[in-house]
């Protein structure tokens, strides 16, 4: 259903409101439109070609008819016809559905025994108006199954890697390839994925996305929704158990049936306000003063500091003393000679004089350096006490109005006294003194402040702070609950008007696939008399989901799985199968399907026979891969157009192909060989020759009984009985002329009276291989040809 009939429904109901529709329509319009990429139209299989895989050694072909018909394609079991089914899904899909699942033994024999070393598959497919394509898988001799190289190439063009992605949409809705192992899981297999299979063959998945969004967001409504309700009552609960008058409103809020957000969030904006001051009181707890002993060492380094320098209280003088001689020395070095002492006019700067003079300053240098040192450690020790004093911190600062209990004004007093200490730096021995104690003294009453600030945080903690932010998150999820409430309104009636109208939707489209799957049904069934009835979906892409199967046995109701046999169950799959791969929406014009007749009556493989020709014949390229015989006996038996191919498997896995005939052809054309072959002896090619025309007519006799007996109604059952019960080929010619394999000697005076040709043709095919015959083996072999034309008019 395109938005445009969405859109008429939409506006046709009455009980739709323009927020519903809105919600609906924005619910399929965020479908992703970009369209899928698509392998093309109308693709047929050319040939499956097979190199070191499964049961296939040397390389191999199947080379088929890229059209539509009907294709057996027959062989023993381990003959190899399965490895090329196998090759041509793996090809294309990457897997198969055989060894999906399954254990590692199922894929470890990928590489076939005999020729494993160099591994090729390669799938050659056409398209109506595209050029041919091949797609190759390949592996090394030491490459995992996972490995290997995946290409493909169009006719024309080089190589390059296969695109899996543009294939993927299209095989998993029209899945093409359909294996034994596959029938049963159809039907028996897990219920969901036969549901989502049929769901997204009726393009309904759009309609799935709409619906699951559209939950989704319900989903997520009601959980906020539900959230905030089961947080109120906690809230609630915590809250009514405190002695505390901030916890007492909110609670009396949060109690009613349609909580005021508004009124909730004007107490916690004035809680928030609330003096206590939780962040101040953290502060006071996190003040710390300086170590005592780091003081103490303080302190003491202070008093050896000052009376270091007071042992060089002297040494001023000798600083002067030092001064004086430097200049003295200076003026006389300006004089070429010795000149009279300048300062007592007696003394005389001579040379002599000089080296006292320098003698004299060594030693009084030495002196002030040392001073000099006494001075720089006491400023330094000053600077240490200076640093551990630190003004007073403002979590000390008077609080209006004060806490109850919480009296900073102590702490903050003593800690000035501390900070006082920062200016007797004049005295370093009053320093000295005064800093321990000003520091045991305001450590005293810091201890003790941050004692009540601790006690009354943890008031605070245990009866209100913790429920803060829960209040601040709830009220702010409350809020987003309480705009969204008219959203939910609405997203709960488009849910439900769109799975009303989804499920409307899914029984008209489910209609005509079921009609086709009960018409397959009723050609398989053949003498069965289990019924097809309803074919429906049940549950939603979410829940419960399931394919009901109505069945009928004998006008009983009852169920597929309860009352049909593993053989009616297959073909129930095949019915289900069909359908879904030849709609003509697939882009598949082709079927593989490996080994449907196992499990299978007769009866069933005569309808098989049936559906697999009508299917072709709706153009599709139908490749059956069997082992049993009696299909392609039925194909014959029924004049049913359709290729067979015969797979032969000999020495070394190496595999052959040819055009297969049947039975009466083939013993035939072998009759024909030995005459040609002239290294054979005559005497054993005319025997070999008679024993072929003898086998040829028992085999055209008997393509005859089974043709006219079971065309005629009688039951496949009955009719292997009649033809076990004629054991002579006498027997078997009166079986099929006369209906009765005891009316020999009737069917001698007929042939004598309107075919005697025929007698004598049979007569020397029967007894040729036992007593010598005149007749010339060729003539034998005319005779022998005209009288299968004869049975089979």
């Amino acid at each position: 259903m395109t938005r445009t009939n969405w859109a008429e429904r939409l506006a046709a109901d009455p009980a739709v409101t323009p927020e519903v529709a809105a919600a609906v329509r924005a619910a399929l319009g965020a479908e992703d439109a970009a369209d899928e990429q698509s392998p093309g139209s109308g693709i047929f299989v050319r040939a499956i070609r097979v190199r070191g895989f499964r049961g296939i050694g040397p390389a191999a072909a199947l080379e088929l008819d890229p059209g539509p018909g009907l294709t057996l394609v027959v062989g023993r079991n381990g003959s190899g016809k399965s490895s090329f089914a196998e090759a041509a899904e793996l090809a294309l899909t990457g897997d198969t559905r055989r060894w999906s699942g399954r254990a590692a033994v199922w894929r470890d024999g990928w590489r076939n025994l005999h020729e494993g070393n160099d591994t090729r598959i390669e799938l050659e497919l056409v398209a109506a108006g595209e050029p041919e394509l091949r797609i190759t898988r390949e592996w090394t001799e030491t490459a995992e199954f996972a490995d290997g190289t995946w290409t493909e190439q169009r006719h024309g063009r080089p190589p390059g890697p296969f695109r899996p992605q543009e294939w993927a949409a299209a095989l998993e809705l029209y899945r093409p390839f359909l294996s034994y192992s596959e029938l049963g899981a159809l039907v028996d297999g897990r219920p969901a994925d036969l549901f989502d299979a049929l769901h997204r063959l009726l393009g309904l998945d759009q309609l799935t996305a709409a619906q699951e969004r559209l939950r989704a967001r319900r989903l997520e409504l009601e959980r906020a929704a539900r959230a905030v309700g089961e947080e109120r009552a906690a809230l609630a609960a915590a809250l009514g158990g405190l002695v505390d008058e901030r916890a007492i409103r909110v609670a009396a809020l949060l109690g009613a049936p349609d909580p005021d957000l508004t009124a909730v969030a004007a107490e916690i904006d004035t809680v928030r306000k609330d003096p206590g001051g939780i962040d101040r009181l953290l502060g006071i707890v996190a003040l710390q003063l300086p170590a005592a002993d780091v003081v103490a060492a303080a302190a003491a380094d202070l008093v050896a500091r000052a009376e270091d320098l007071s042992g060089h209280s002297g040494a001023e003088a000798d600083l002067r003393v030092l001064e004086l001689l430097r200049r003295a020395g200076e003026f006389a070095a300006a004089e070429p000679d010795a000149c009279p002492c300048p300062v007592c006019g007696k003394g005389t700067l001579d040379a002599q004089w000089r080296r006292a003079a320098d003698e004299q300053m060594d030693r009084l240098a030495q002196a002030g350096s040392a001073l000099t040192t006494a001075r720089a450690d006491l400023d330094r020790a000053l600077r240490a006490a200076g640093d551990l004093v630190k003004p007073v911190p403002a979590e000390l600062d008077s609080w209006q109005p004060p806490t109850a209990g919480v009296d900073p004004a102590p702490a903050a007093a003593a800690w000035a006294g501390w900070a006082a200490c920062a200016h007797d730096t004049h005295d370093p021995a009053e320093l000295a003194r005064r800093l321990p104690a000003a520091h045991a003294e305001t450590e005293l009453a810091l201890r003790s402040l941050r004692h009540a600030a601790t006690k009354e945080l943890d008031r605070i903690d245990a009866v209100w702070a913790p429920l803060l932010p829960r209040l601040r998150a709830w009220l702010e999820a409350a809020t987003t609950v309480a705009v969204a409430d008219a959203e939910l309104r609405t997203v709960r009636r488009a849910e439900e008007w769109l799975k009303t109208a989804a499920a409307d939707l899914r029984e008209q489209r489910m209609a005509p696939l079921a009609d086709h799957a009960r018409r397959i049904w009723t050609g398989l069934r053949q003498q069965s008399n289990v019924d097809l009835g309803t074919i429906r979906l049940q549950g939603t892409a979410n829940a419960g989901r399931r394919v009901v199967l109505d069945v009928t046995v004998d006008d009983a109701g009852g169920t597929a799985l309860g009352v049909m046999s593993q053989g009616e169950l297959h073909a129930l799959g095949l019915s289900l199968f069909l359908p879904r791969a030849t709609v003509p929406d697939s882009p598949f014009g082709f079927l593989l399907i490996d080994d449907p007749v196992q499990a299978m009556d007769p009866a069933k493989v005569d309808g098989l026979a049936r559906v697999l020709a009508a299917a072709a014949r709706s153009g599709r390229q139908v490749v059956v891969f069997t082992h049993d015989a009696r299909l392609a006996e039925s194909v014959r038996r029924l004049r049913l157009p359709a290729t067979i191919r015969e797979v032969q498997r000999r020495e070394g896995s190496r595999v052959e192909v040819r055009a297969g005939e049947d039975p009466v052809r083939r013993y035939l054309a072998d009759a024909n060989a030995l005459l040609r072959t002239r290294q054979l002896p005559r005497d054993i090619a005319v025997e070999l020759v008679v024993t072929c025309c003898r086998s040829a007519i028992e085999a055209a006799a008997l393509a005859r009984i089974r043709r006219d007996l079971i065309g005629a109604g009688i039951a496949h059952a009955e009719v292997q009985r009649r033809i076990d019960r004629a054991r002579t080929v006498w027997e078997k010619l009166a079986l099929a002329e006369l209906g009765a394999a005891d009316q020999v000697d009737e069917l001698n005076d007929y042939l004598d009276a309107e075919h005697r040709w025929v007698r004598q043709i049979v007569r020397d095919a029967a007894a040729g291989a036992h007593i010598r015959i005149d007749r010339d083996p060729a003539d034998l072999l005319t005779g022998t040809r005209r009288v299968v034309a004869w049975l089979d008019r």
